[in-house]
């Protein structure tokens, strides 16, 4: 490191004691946050709930030291659980082991080829869907907790509410979160009610994860059945981690280095895999939640892996009884934060499109429960619309000089692979003047396809007997023809 970052990374760890404080409490509502949704997942992909919170743990560790989006929270997510489920009903946990280790190995491999700037094709609607996407799924996951429960589950949950929202107006000096957990928990533990708690979610880890390395034959009969789980665990934990560090971007306006998370998260699930845990990425409801109540840091990652632990291990009689009426307040609180009600109002005022993006990555990511096929539809969407769009920007008009007997089409806008063919259906190729010139001076050719077309029409041209004059090339576009046609201007 230079000495400007290693300055800027001390900065992400500790900027005075005000931000530390507020890095850990919000920090330990990120852990709080985690619990649930982790157990939930766990189930997802098939494997025990200290499956999935011990790889939380060495995750948020490793993150926090090595990831590139501070304050950003990572662990066993669903989209990952999703991918590894199938793997885990074929052949078992020790397989998972190994496909997380090699999809850590991938991370790291996208993140040292920079392919972090497959990001930049991600457009703003794209973006805005997967929050409001990711919010309402958030949502939807808590449902099940209150269906078919007591009236008295309703006003806990009503009252963590209350208090959430309400504290706030009094003091900020504990997140509200963490209040709403000790009250009615202690709520729970003094008036006996029928409330479902923590401990009834699943089997909760009795002791520390041990190093180990999975217990399957390294061969290649085991990567082949491997290597395509891992590399898609891989690709869709990259995606919601790049999509969760930009949201955090945005809302902290910070800017981090995607490159460095990328590698980050591979050392991270590496280091997952060899404790006996599944893959993870970044997690936007809990990461939302650690941003809204003040953390910033490095440090606010680090304690959110560090206190899973401490109160899963060491105070796992007390976690067991925090009723899971409280941590469906806190995730009802993050999926409303965590929803863009501004981009209702601005479905009216953005240009149809955008709207039509945005819609259907929500739509699409609601309908399967894959972010990744959400976002992915919407980056196809917006590549076509985009396409579409600069398409109709093109324009040909024609003139002709009758002293000369010469046809002229100025051109105008941008020519490539999906204007290629509107550009070539406008010249004439039965032409009865004399001479034809192509005027350029107001277009840009991109790729080959111009060239191609461009280079077809000429040739038609000349075969019945016109003569063709191509003028007004700019020096990008002159290059490419000389590279791909160089007989074109002759």
């Amino acid at each position: 490191m230079t000495s400007l970052s290693l300055s800027r990374y001390r900065a992400e760890w500790f900027s005075g004691p005000t931000a530390a404080r507020r890095d850990v409490l919000a920090g330990m509502v990120g852990t709080f946050a985690l619990i649930p949704e982790v157990i939930a997942f766990s189930f997802v992909a098939g494997i025990d709930p200290e499956v999935g919170l011990f790889a939380s743990f060495v995750i948020g560790i490793v993150i926090a030291f090595a990831g590139g989006r501070p304050a950003m929270i990572s662990g066993a997510a669903g989209s990952v659980a999703l991918v590894a489920a199938a793997l885990v009903y074929a052949h078992g946990l020790q397989f998972l082991l190994v496909a997380t280790m090699l999809a850590g190995a991938l991370q790291i491999a996208f993140g040292l080829a920079k392919l972090d700037v497959l990001m930049r094709f991600v457009s703003k609607s794209v973006r805005t869907g997967f929050v409001n996407a990711l919010a309402i799924l958030i949502f939807s996951a808590q449902v099940p907790q209150m269906v078919g429960v007591s009236w008295q589950a309703y006003a806990m949950i009503a009252g963590g509410l209350a208090i959430i929202y309400l504290m706030p107006r009094i003091s900020n000096a504990i997140p509200s979160p963490l209040i709403c957990i000790v009250v009615l928990t202690a709520i729970a533990m003094w008036v006996p009610m029928p409330l479902k708690t923590v401990g009834d979610l699943g089997k909760l880890p009795s002791t520390l994860p041990s190093f180990g390395m999975p217990d399957v034959p390294f061969n290649w009969d085991m990567l082949r059945i491997v290597a395509p789980y891992a590399l898609a665990m891989a690709a869709v934990g990259l995606l919601e981690s790049m999509m969760t560090a930009s949201v955090v971007d945005d809302l902290t306006e910070t800017t981090s280095s995607k490159a460095r998370e990328c590698t980050g998260l591979g050392l991270a699930n590496i280091a997952a895999g060899a404790f006996g845990g599944i893959a993870g990425c970044g997690m936007i409801g809990q990461t939302v939640g650690n941003v809204r109540y003040g953390g910033r840091g490095r440090l606010s990652t680090l304690v959110a892996g560090v206190f899973l632990l401490v109160v899963m291990v060491p105070l796992r009689p007390w976690v067991a009884q925090v009723p899971v009426a409280a941590l469906v307040a806190i995730m009802i609180m993050v999926s409303i934060s965590t929803f863009s009600w501004g981009s209702i109002r601005e479905l009216a005022r953005h240009p149809k499109m955008s709207s039509v993006v945005m819609a259907a990555t929500v739509i699409v990511t609601v309908a399967t429960h894959d972010l990744s096929l959400g976002v992915g539809v919407g980056v196809l969407l917006s590549g076509v619309f985009f396409a579409w769009k600069v398409t109709r920007l093109m324009d040909i008009t024609v003139e002709h000089d009758t002293a000369s007997d010469t046809r002229i089409y100025r051109v105008g806008g941008q020519v490539f692979f999906a204007s290629a063919d509107i550009f070539a259906d406008r010249f004439d190729l039965r032409e009865t003047a004399r001479a034809v010139r192509i005027d350029l001076t107001r277009a840009h050719l991109w790729d080959v396809t111009a060239v191609a077309a461009l280079e077809d029409v000429v040739a038609k041209l000349r075969r019945h007997g016109t003569m063709v004059e191509v003028v007004g090339l700019n020096t990008a576009s002159e290059t490419l023809v000389d590279r791909h046609a160089p007989l074109l201007l002759d």
